[in-house]
């Protein structure tokens, strides 16, 4: 028996050995749920294919894995039952009374997901030691915060010190995009939030309204997303407002040339004229707010969507009054831009090439393409380098980092 023992120690030890040269030669991958086996072909490349199917239990290995360290569904069962409850139940409630907060969340999500990753660092403000996102000019017009503290309070109330800003973020956001009449998408839980901002990366890196469609797709492409995940993403934009400064030179100088933009549609461009009159900087180029508008969404009633008050508050509803209703969110964006009457220069680029016309095009036509793809674009949009385990930190107050022991 004693030499049984000793062959079950030398096999136990020979498959250990196995396994981390295994590892070490196919860089096998453990993140989401799911096991990846990377392996660098020899010009250079790393091909990603599935090593396990959904249903395979590595027993030997799960078993000692800590599921705090990664993201997984239901993170707070135990911990915060009611935490995605609580979430849900305020954007509902505060949407009832201010509909403009879904564009504002949605926004907020992209502005912190696409700068070094979905950790609430969009959230912190200025301290003695660091620089908060806030201050980057494509971030200036950022709103929602406030929906973010009161959320967070009312979170540690129930269950202190547990959930996350950056899982209190992309659920929110999640919950705006369904107010707004998007599609509901799954999302797993578990991350965890900096404990420093990006304010140089954020003003360097956010696409803004005069973007090229080249940089556009750079800019994507380097955080993983293809083009059709781009254009899909870009279906927010059926949503939420923005100001005549940001497109103004479309109607009056375009590239200097003291006309309008050959490719805005000449009716949309009289109109325009009339609630963005001419001004100084109608003759250079917008400064970049930020991929997406963000300030509250008109509830006007008025023609071609414009926003109630003055008549020089520069104001345009992206919706157009809720054009086409709920059940047309990002489709009415996607036959906008067919019909050359894309607000921002950015948004009118998406026609500029096949492969990214082909998709607006097809979501066009196809909502339920279109909510498909969205939904998944979110959910890999709300996953994108996330911090989990020793990693981030979980703040009491979403705006300060907690202090160093």
């Amino acid at each position: 028996m004693k030499y049984l023992g000793d062959y079950k120690i030398v096999l136990l030890t020979c498959s250990v050995i196995a396994l981390s040269i295994y590892i070490a030669i196919y860089r096998i991958e453990f993140g989401n749920g799911n096991f990846t086996a990377n392996r660098t072909d020899g010009g250079g490349k790393v091909s990603e294919n599935p090593f396990f199917d959904d249903d395979f239990m590595f027993m030997s290995v799960s078993e000692d894995i800590d599921r705090s360290f990664s993201l997984h569904y239901d993170y707070y069962r135990e911990s915060c039952p009611s935490a995605e409850k609580i979430i849900a139940k305020s954007i509902r409630d505060i949407s009832d009374v201010k509909p403009s907060v879904a564009p504002s969340l949605i926004r907020l999500l992209f502005h912190d997901c696409f700068i070094e990753g979905c950790d609430a660092s969009v959230l912190l403000d200025v301290d003695e030691s660091n620089t908060s996102e806030k201050e980057a000019s494509p971030n200036l017009s950022l709103k929602g915060f406030d929906v973010i503290d009161a959320i967070k309070s009312e979170l540690e109330t129930v269950c202190p010190g547990v959930v996350s800003c950056a899982d209190l973020l992309v659920l929110a956001a999640r919950e705006a995009v369904l107010v707004a009449g998007g599609p509901f998408y799954p999302l797993e839980t578990g991350r965890k939030d900096s404990a420093m901002a990006f304010k140089k990366i954020a003003q360097d890196e956010l696409p803004g309204p005069q973007a090229i469609l080249s940089e556009i797709l750079a800019r994507f492409a380097s955080r993983g997303f293809s083009r059709r995940e781009t254009v899909s993403l870009f279906g927010a934009h059926s949503i939420g407002i923005t100001h005549c400064t940001f497109f103004e030179n479309r109607l009056y100088n375009f590239s200097g040339t003291g006309k309008p933009d050959p490719d805005f549609n000449p009716g949309v461009v009289q109109e325009l004229k009339t609630k963005c009159p001419f001004s100084v900087s109608a003759s250079s180029p917008s400064a970049s707010p930020g991929l997406v508008p963000s300030l509250p969404a008109s509830d006007s009633r008025n023609s071609y969507g414009m926003s109630s008050g003055s008549s020089n508050d520069g104001v345009i509803d992206l919706s157009y009054n809720n054009e086409g209703g709920d059940e047309n969110f990002g489709t009415r964006y996607f036959k906008r831009l067919m019909e050359k009457k894309g607000l921002l220069f950015s948004d009118q680029q998406l026609m500029g090439s096949e492969e990214t016309e082909l998709w607006v095009r097809a979501y066009a036509s196809d909502p339920s393409l279109f909510r498909r793809d969205f939904a998944m674009s979110m959910m890999k949009l709300s996953s994108y380098h996330v911090l989990t385990g020793p990693l981030g930190q979980v703040r009491t107050t979403c705006s300060k980092v907690l202090p160093r022991n």
